[in-house]
């Protein structure tokens, strides 16, 4: 997921049974890239900035991110004086689930999706 200060800009959800790489990494950043065209195309104009820490598949990434120009923040891995940015997006997708059931992956990804739109 990807967000901005209004809100979602991109639900992504990974194949079952699949792992995060650098392939998966490239082609959800391209996805970001034309939703953020689609949706909100003057913050191009004004400049992206992504906010990841140094993993392999984010280091991977950063060929494409300068293809897009955009800068990139450095976020340190296990630094707990650091307040995640996503605590508001977590809560209000957990009351948005709050007692409800699903049998299926489709109904969970039908949910969040409808969550954030």
């Amino acid at each position: 997921m990807f967000w901005d200060r209004k809100g979602a800009l991109l639900v992504d959800f990974l194949p079952q049974c699949s792992t995060i790489n650098a392939g998966v990494c490239c082609d959800t950043l391209k996805k970001l890239h034309c939703a953020i065209q689609n949706k909100q195309c003057y913050m191009l104009s004004w400049g992206v900035v992504m906010i990841h820490d140094n993993t392999r598949p984010h280091t991977a990434m950063q060929n494409l991110t300068t293809t897009f120009c955009w800068e990139q923040f450095n976020h340190p891995p296990y630094s707990p004086h650091l307040a995640p940015s996503d605590l508001h997006l977590l809560l209000h997708l957990k009351s948005f689930l709050a007692g409800r059931w699903f049998h299926k992956d489709n109904e969970v990804k039908e949910a969040v999706t409808t969550c954030f739109a």
